[in-house]
């Protein structure tokens, strides 16, 4: 049956009017053209509603029951790494029949939806006191140490890489809590490896490892690439360098730093969330994406270009 188009409200009021003045529902229709069922209709609805306007519509009813809906969010609550199809299973065993989309949607009404896990380091007890010590110990630090703080770590890109995820039901701003996360350890090796550091007024040396990093690499790339990041970056008098706890930091280069009288942070293991480098080090796998090298050589080239570029206003934020 085609759907009949919706009485206008002058129309609806027309109608009530008409019935006032004594007139029947046959003898309205006829005068307005319209239906005896319709006229009825209008009538009665303003009888009971005292108004010929639009109701609130209840909609069709939810497929999930209350009682559905509080087994389904517990589920993802105990366990975010449940998929959609997990929850249509447990539902059609207790007797409803739903979709995948259906099953999205009541949960988004309960603040739930589906988002990647995000990857974090693994940390044992003793990792989450040294952050925790870390954090209040600096605290207050003015924004003028920070300032003059470099900041230095390796990388991996990938000439064609493809980062795995997880999908996992959570709140919102609940991302990097230990369910919602996909916990990961430092690894090296990969297509290209690169060493490179910066302060607040900009990027400074960005060097391609060709072979497996020592200890005795690492000092020599200190050696020949930290002091003059330090004077092309105009650091100013008593600035201090930032390395982690890789074993290769910790050996020949810790004494060679001493040595030479460099004041190094003190850094907590498995924290390279704290190192602000990880943001530049992302800011320049996105423009070395978008640039799309098809070799190895080409990586290295617009690695090194990409780096360059980068404004101190990026490294200042």
């Amino acid at each position: 049956m085609a759907k009949t188009k919706e009485l206008s409200k002058d129309t609806r009021n027309k109608i009530v009017d008409l019935h006032q003045v004594g007139k029947t529902e046959s003898a309205i229709g006829k005068q307005l053209g319209l239906k005896k069922s319709t006229v009825g209709a209008i009538i009665r609805k303003w009888k009971t509603y005292k108004t010929t306007d639009n109701l609130p519509r209840s909609g069709a009813p939810r497929k999930i029951s209350p009682r559905g809906v509080k087994m389904i969010t517990r589920t993802v609550s105990k366990n975010p790494r449940t998929t959609r199809g997990d929850l249509v299973n447990d539902l059609q065993r207790a007797g409803t029949k739903v979709t995948k989309p259906t099953i999205s949607n009541t949960l988004r009404r309960q603040g739930l939806k589906s988002c990647s896990a995000r990857r974090v380091p693994l940390l044992k007890p003793v990792h989450v006191q040294a952050h925790l010590k870390f954090a209040r110990e600096h605290l207050d630090d003015p924004d003028e140490d920070w300032e003059n703080v470099i900041w230095s770590d390796e990388t991996k890109i990938e000439l064609f890489g493809k980062n795995s995820t997880r999908r996992v039901w959570r709140t919102k701003n609940a991302e990097l809590h230990p369910k919602n996360t996909i916990p990961t350890v430092k690894h090296g090796g990969g297509n290209l490896m690169l060493w490179g550091c910066f302060s607040a007024k900009g990027p400074g040396r960005l060097i391609c490892v060709k072979e497996r990093m020592n200890g005795a690499m690492y000092r020599e790339i200190l050696s020949e690439n930290l002091l003059p990041s330090a004077r092309a970056l105009k650091m100013k008098r008593g600035w201090v360098f930032q390395h982690d706890n890789d074993p290769k930091h910790t050996a020949r280069a810790t004494e060679w730093l001493r040595k030479k009288h460099f004041k190094v942070l003190e850094w907590p293991s498995q924290s390279p969330d704290l190192n602000p480098i990880e943001n530049l080090c992302r800011e320049l796998k996105v423009r070395v994406a978008q640039r799309q090298p098809q070799n190895i050589t080409a990586l290295e080239e617009i690695c090194m270009e990409e780096w360059a570029k980068i404004p101190a206003t990026v490294c200042e934020n």
